[in-house]
Parts: structure tokens; sequence; C-alpha cells
């Protein structure tokens, strides 16, 4: 007989993939991050995987929210499904963020929209960069964003970092805990800090000293913190820039205080006045967790107002993991309509993956249930299912042991699982139901009707 031929599987490189402990403590992350959207409002969306290129594309050729390639380098095409439609050019394409298709869902359900239209999204996205440390090729992003039209309220701008500060600082993971010798309590262990701007104070700037080639100033700006002074003033200089043009421009962009700022025309007023309005409006968080950052501009061009970067403060150069801004108009490129909104996106798997790589989660369970319920023998197989039902309509989750085994072999099966409790249903007819307490070691008996953790 000829040998069978096993051929060995391999991870797809940018494609995560947890054991279920992982897994379980990333829903449990998730779960959190919903929980915090909908306290504030937002109502659940979900698009598509697939979207129209030409609806992509409507975006513009811009990097991607947390700093990738340019659009059309990152799109995964679809050839299979336009060959089916015999279409001579790809049509179709994974989506790469989840700004793109809410613009897009905005313009084609404006009708049966409530404004201002506040949701949140929670989805894979896929881009095509190389992968690397807490950058994958399919990924998570947890997005809110509010759309109005015509006008969008000031207050939005602020309410998202808040929205994101709640979330990050009691994540799990990412608990609350001050420094050896800080008092002030709200600082969390992995020092995050949101960076907040608004792109018409820059603008402001290169308007009043006539630099039409705002794009590449702006993008070069917005690395000062990963490439450094020197290489920014060569770069500008390459474009076109005069020294004195320069070093107003990384003046500004290195300026804390953005009260002394000295507005040279009505776009940089108007800039100030709205960041100083944002920051006022975050003075309840805690010291240091949000911070007036005139180097934040963002790469992409839609963003027309306040923008937001958050960096892990004792490792910047790990780059943003929540990023976002104000567009005036994103969903005009779909509809005859002004539609102003503002959003802001979690790199969940960015995040995520960093958490787990610093063993920062407790991956010790890996079944979600409370209770193993064991099985005395094959005869008490309907006592054991009878119990463990009346438990979950109780609001437990429990597993029933599924053989007649060693009872010290189901205990050692719940505890290889994190399963916290281990019940003994009544082994003959005098008996009483009994639970074990793992972590504690103690048993005792219980009754299912009214026993409780």
């Amino acid at each position: 007989m000829s040998k069978k031929q096993i051929y060995k599987p391999r991870p797809v490189s940018g494609f995560p993939e947890w054991l279920p402990q992982v897994r379980r403590v990333e829903q449990q992350c998730l779960d959190h991050i919903r929980r915090i959207f909908e306290s504030y409002g937002y109502c659940s969306i979900e698009t598509p995987a697939v979207e129209e290129l030409d609806v992509i594309n409507a975006k513009g050729g811009d990097p991607a929210e947390d700093g990738g390639a340019d659009v059309d380098k990152e799109i995964y095409v679809l050839e299979r499904l336009h060959k089916e439609e015999n279409d001579k050019e790809s049509r179709l394409a994974l989506h790469f963020d989840q700004t793109v298709p809410l613009a897009r869902y905005v313009a084609q359900h404006f009708n049966d929209l409530t404004f201002p239209f506040k949701r949140y999204q929670m989805q894979k996205v896929w881009r095509g960069e190389r992968p690397q440390a807490g950058r994958f090729r399919e990924f998570y992003q947890c997005d809110i964003d509010v759309i109005n039209p015509d006008h969008l309220p000031r207050h939005f701008d602020a309410e998202m970092p808040a929205i994101i500060w709640e979330i990050l600082s009691s994540l799990p993971g990412m608990d609350q805990e001050a420094r050896t010798g800080e008092a002030r309590t709200g600082i969390i262990k992995e020092h995050i800090q949101l960076r907040i701007s608004n792109r018409k104070i820059l603008l402001g700037l290169l308007e009043a000293q006539g630099i039409e080639d705002t794009v590449d100033v702006t993008r070069w700006i917005d690395k000062l913190d990963k490439i450094g002074q020197g290489a920014i003033e060569k770069e500008l200089g390459d474009i076109g820039l005069t020294s004195a043009q320069i070093t107003d421009i990384l003046t500004l962009a290195q300026t804390k205080d953005i009260r002394s700022v000295k507005a040279q025309n009505d776009t940089m007023k108007e800039g100030l006045e709205e960041l100083v309005f944002v920051m006022d409006n975050l003075a309840h968080l805690p010291e240091g967790a949000a911070v007036a950052d005139l180097s934040i501009v963002r790469g992409l061009d839609y963003y027309t107002g306040t923008v937001y970067e958050t960096v892990f403060t004792d490792d910047p150069g790990y780059g943003s993991i929540c990023s976002g801004g104000r567009y005036d108009d994103l969903a005009g490129n779909y509809i005859n309509k002004h539609l102003p909104g503002v959003g802001i996106s979690i790199g969940f798997s960015r995040l995520f993956d960093r958490l787990r790589d610093k063993q920062k989660l407790d991956t010790s369970r890996i079944s979600p249930a409370d209770i193993l319920v064991v099985m005395p023998s094959e005869e008490l197989r309907g006592l054991t299912a009878q119990t463990a039902q009346t438990l979950r309509q109780r609001g437990y989750n429990v597993e029933q042991y599924h053989n007649p085994q060693k009872i010290g072999k189901q205990i050692g099966y719940a505890e290889k699982k994190g399963i916290p409790y281990v019940w003994f249903p009544p082994f003959d007819a005098d008996g009483k139901h009994e639970v074990k307490d793992l972590s504690k070691g103690e048993q005792s008996e219980a009754d299912p009707q009214t026993w409780k953790i």
C-alpha cells in the first residue's frame, strides 16, 4: 500500500490565530469595548467585507488609519468574483478600513437614519502590508463615528477621546494602577496618552506663509516623532521650503502651550479655538491622559479639524493604537449632501497583540464554563444533564462531563480547562448534591436551585 501523503500546514503570515484561552480573553475585551460604546448611545452596524473599488478609492490614495502604505497598494482585490461576472477589470475588494464603508452606508441609507447618526463598528479589515510586530494583514478595528447633515456640534470632538480613555483605562490587561511614588490615581499600567491637535492650525500657518504644497508638508510633520527633527528639516528643505519657513513650522509643531500660539489668520484662529474647546472639555481626565500636541496632523487629507492619536508613552516607537479626527464631508463622495462627521478607531488587534506578547492577559482559563458537572455513572447521565440544565437556567455556564470516568480524572479535566467549580450530583438515592471550589479546595453540600458562586 502506498504511504499516505501528509501536508503539514503552516501559519499564514499576518493572519493571527489564537488558542481558545487567548480567544476567550479577546472576546472579553471586545465585549468590554462594545459595552462602553453602547453606554454612550452608539448603535451597532456591520457592513460587508467586500466593497466596490470605486467606493474604496473615493477616499483617495492616502495612508491607512494607523499609518500604512498607500491605499492602492493595500487593497486585496477579489479576482474570482470579477471573473464570474465576466468583468474585464477588477471591481470588488476587501475593505481596508471602516470609515469608507460607513460613508457609503450613510449615503445609501440616508432617508432611513436618525441624525446625528452615532454608530460603532467592530469588524475585521484587510490590508496588504508587510506583517511585523503589531501589524497584521487581517485584524479587528473598533470604530465610533458621529455624522450629521450640515452641522456637527463641537462637543462630539471631545466625546471621542473621553470614550477612548474610559475604554482603555479599564480594558483587561490595562487596569488602572499608579506608578511608584505617584499619588494621583487614574494612571494606567501601560501609560497611554491621547494626543490631540487641529489641522487648521498648521494649515493656517502654511497659508499665511504662502506655502501651497500642504500635503507633503503635513505628511512630513506627522512623522516628527518617528524620524526626528533633523530628518524633517532635510525633507522640508528638499521640497523647497526656506530655513525661516521650516523654523516657524517646527516651532509651532513642538509648542506645548496652545494658548501661547499667536493666530496669523482666521484659519489658525478657528483651529486654536476648536482645540482649546476640546481640551477644556477633557479637563476631567487624569493629568497627562490627554494633551495638546500640534505635531499631530494625520496623513489623511480628508481630516479637516480635530485629529487624534494614542500612544504608549513608555514605548512611543510602537506607534499609534487609536486614531481619527473630524472630516467635513467624506460621505459627500456618494451623495449630494453636506455630511460632516468625527470618528476615532481603536486598532484592536494591534493593542491586543501587545498585551498578549507582554503577558498582561489572564489566559489561565480555557473554558468559559463556571461549573463542571461530573458524571458518576452511565445510569446517572439523566440526573447529570438535569442538574446542568437547572444551573444554566440560573445564568451559569455549565459543562457536563461526557463519560463516567474516574472522578479524579474528571476533576483534573476541570483544573486543566480552568473551570473553577466541580458539581457532584447524588451518587445514590440517599446522597446529596455537593460542589467543590477548586481554588480553595473546599467541598460542601449545595442545592442547584439556590446555590450561588
